[in-house]
């Protein structure tokens, strides 16, 4: 298919790939004790695959897609995020932007093929250390599993 890839290059995330990193990182997340949303989004920072856990919050299931897009739209890890959008940070009040799609907090991952972001990942359900640990998971699977650096 020529959609997604230019000059040979994967561009955005497939449905296929999306749907192995959430049952890789539901996994993870079962062995911890999170009940998650896990969610992936494309380059352009719109959801593939959004997997919600039984008895995760329902708050969660915003916040996971947002934090895909979050690491799509400004292409960081959103835990580097919370550290520059604090007072005196370089982006302080950026998550007063994107009509308010931008989460500044764990658990948001920018998924990189060939020097490019193809996608987004985002967890939410446990701790903000919990869903950091399962976004880079997630993110460390995806290098395996795809060859992505």
């Amino acid at each position: 298919s020529v959609v997604g890839r230019i000059e040979g290059k994967q561009t955005s995330i497939t449905l296929e790939q999306a749907k192995y990193l959430i049952e890789q990182t539901e996994k993870r997340a079962k062995e911890v004790g999170v009940n998650a949303v896990i969610a992936v989004c494309n380059a352009g920072g719109n959801p593939v695959a959004v997997h919600c856990m039984d008895d995760s919050y329902l708050a969660s299931y915003d916040i996971a897609v947002q934090k895909a897009y979050t690491a799509v739209a400004l292409q960081m890890p959103t835990i580097q995020l919370k550290k520059l959008s604090q007072p005196a940070g370089s982006l302080y009040g950026t998550q007063n932007t994107n009509q308010g799609r931008i989460v500044i907090f764990g658990g948001g991952e920018p998924l990189v093929h060939s020097g490019w972001v193809i996608g987004g990942f985002g967890v939410s359900g446990g701790t903000e250390e919990q869903d950091t640990a399962l976004a880079e998971y997630g993110k460390q699977i995806a290098k395996e599993a795809f060859s992505w650096q």
